[in-house]
């Protein structure tokens, strides 16, 4: 008898460790095969590039006269002891339809920029990221304009301008209109493009880094072909990559870039 109720006990037990063993093996093999928080963090510290140095990046809210305040961000080059340097050349970037000055923080742009010696500003355009929409800005003259008192009010007198996309809506009159007041000019697959004449193009002497990827069959070829008419103009093709070629080829953008801006006199 005592036989007997031994052999309960231990099956019992038996099927009691099973039950928990059953209960507690996911979190165990969550605990396996995902780290802590810390442990991942010192997976993404070990894989992630070496940090540039602090480049004196700052954020502002601009305001221009008549015009809601537009929301800019600047990066600003230092010297080895942290202290500011006279800029080479100051770059004013735009942004396209689905992104933001912020864009070109992230992707490391801005840092870049600042790292090897010019002055980057980048600007949230009317009714994108922080700058709240504007009623003025419904003809290219308005938008010419906008843009053009950005500048002067922070003192940019003659500046790189890189415009992707839906930004083409204000790069492209400007550079019409305004092309003495741009050191060079980096379109990226921007629209706007067709409504120039060969005449119109030709007249601009302003030195132009087209840029489109190789995958937009679309508007980066369209507005290669008529970007293509200027007289000063050289090609940064970025193979495999898509309409935001910055985005899927940074690495290869961001050398194509640097190169242009250095052979600016």
């Amino acid at each position: 008898m005592n036989f007997l109720r031994n052999r309960v006990v231990v099956l019992g037990l038996v099927l009691l460790a099973t039950v928990l063993l059953y209960l507690l093996l996911p979190s165990i093999r969550q605990g396996i095969m995902e780290p802590s928080p810390d442990a991942q963090r010192s997976v993404f510290l070990a894989t992630s590039p070496p940090a540039l140095p602090n480049l004196n990046v700052s954020v502002h809210t601009g305001q221009l006269p008549g015009d809601p305040p537009l929301f800019f961000r600047e990066a600003l080059p230092l010297d080895s002891a942290g202290r500011q340097i006279l800029p080479r050349l100051q770059v004013v970037l735009l942004h396209g339809q689905a992104f933001t000055s912020k864009t070109w923080e992230d992707l490391g742009t801005m840092a870049l920029l600042a790292s090897n010696g010019y002055h980057a500003l980048a600007m949230d355009l009317p009714g994108f990221g922080k700058s709240p929409v504007s009623e003025a800005i419904k003809n290219d003259q308005n938008r010419v304009d906008l843009l053009s008192r950005f500048m002067e009010s922070l003192g940019v007198r003659s500046a790189v301008l890189v415009s992707p996309s839906m930004s083409g809506h204000y790069s492209i009159p400007f550079l019409m209109k305004n092309s003495a007041q741009l050191r060079g000019f980096v379109p990226i697959a921007p629209v706007g493009t067709r409504s120039y004449t060969p005449q119109e193009y030709q007249n601009i002497q302003t030195p132009t880094l087209i840029v489109f990827g190789a995958l937009d069959t679309n508007l980066g070829a369209q507005s290669h072909k008529n970007l293509a008419q200027l007289p000063h103009y050289s090609v940064l093709k970025l193979d495999e990559a898509r309409h935001a070629c910055y985005m899927d080829k940074p690495r290869a953008f961001h050398q194509g870039l640097i190169d242009f801006l250095s052979k600016l006199k």
